[in-house]
């Protein structure tokens, strides 16, 4: 059975790149807020969750502070996808629990190598 991946961001087209860069060996969930996502979560649990760092509402560095409060979900790995590249910020997203930082825009290949290191 294919592992499943929720792809959180507020970009279309990052959501889309995302998932067509996984969708041949995972199953792939996208949604456009983190809110969406502890929505979902409630049905679903993912092996891994991609989050956009800034988001509307509530940002990446918010959701997984909220998800690693919770028993049922602070173990699910977290990698942050962001174009930002202060340091500050890439520093608060490991010490919130991110395994991983990735950059965007997303290349296909190097998506693939981090969320398979980490499933």
């Amino acid at each position: 059975m294919n592992k499943l991946v929720f792809v959180v961001d507020d970009n279309d087209a990052n959501l889309t790149m995302a998932a067509s860069s996984l969708e041949a060996d995972y199953n792939v969930l996208t949604m456009p807020s983190a809110e969406k996502m502890f929505l979902l979560l409630q049905k679903k649990r993912p092996d891994l969750i991609l989050l956009d760092i800034e988001m509307p509402e509530m940002t990446g560095l918010e959701a997984i502070v909220k998800l690693k409060e919770d028993s049922q979900y602070k173990d699910i790995p977290v990698l942050f996808l962001t174009g930002w590249s202060d340091e500050k910020l890439l520093s608060d997203a490991k010490n919130a629990g991110a395994l991983e930082v990735l950059k965007k825009p997303i290349i296909p290949a190097s998506l693939r190598d981090s969320v398979k290191k980490y499933i």
